[in-house]
């Protein structure tokens, strides 16, 4: 794995940095200009919770990855929709007193280099809570893999949220994350 030397990871104003965050998150991810407007709506919303954490990468003055998150709480629409997936496997409990990783997105360019790897490990350190709780595409991805490295484990598959095609994980984990070098697949940079 090529390492990035010139790269800095520091705390960022997720408000502020929403529109550059979300045009990393569409090619990361594959957004679509309208998807992209509806979630700068959600993530001005997230930025307004308490003990939100939201880190970048920097290149340059340049965003090329960020990841954020907050502690979780039932309310949250996202804990309603994989509440009944985690009660039915006997998981209700990873709903309370974890750190909910809500984003976490690499510019493709920049993807394999270990800035995914730092900025989780940097949300969960600096979260205070002592386990981590995230979805991700139920598929066998370099994203699953790197969750896996680094500790977390399915608690639920096959989670469908609303206005999606794709189905989901929900993987958690114990903080601190394990210390696994990861390595990806070399077809995924």
């Amino acid at each position: 794995m090529e390492q990035l030397t010139e790269v800095t990871v520091q705390p960022i104003d997720l408000a502020a940095w929403a529109p550059y965050a979300l045009e990393v998150q569409a090619q990361a991810f594959g957004l679509s200009a309208q998807e992209v407007a509806v979630r700068l709506h959600i993530v001005g919303r997230h930025a307004q919770q308490p003990g939100v954490l939201a880190f970048g990468a920097l290149v340059g003055g340049r965003l090329v990855g960020f990841g954020y998150g907050m502690p979780n709480r039932r309310e949250h629409w996202w804990s309603t929709v994989i509440e009944p997936h985690l009660e039915a496997r006997g998981y209700g409990d990873w709903l309370d007193d974890v750190f909910a990783v809500t984003e976490l997105h690499v510019l493709p360019e920049y993807q394999g280099r270990g800035l995914g790897t730092t900025l989780i490990r940097t949300l969960c350190e600096r979260s205070g809570l002592p386990r981590s709780i995230l979805s991700a595409i139920d598929a066998e991805t370099p994203a699953r893999r790197l969750y896996r490295s680094l500790g977390y484990r399915d608690l639920a598959r096959a989670v469908h949220f609303p206005n999606t095609d794709r189905p989901y994980a929900v993987m958690g984990a114990r903080l601190p994350l394990l210390d696994r070098p990861y390595s990806a697949p070399a077809n995924s940079r």
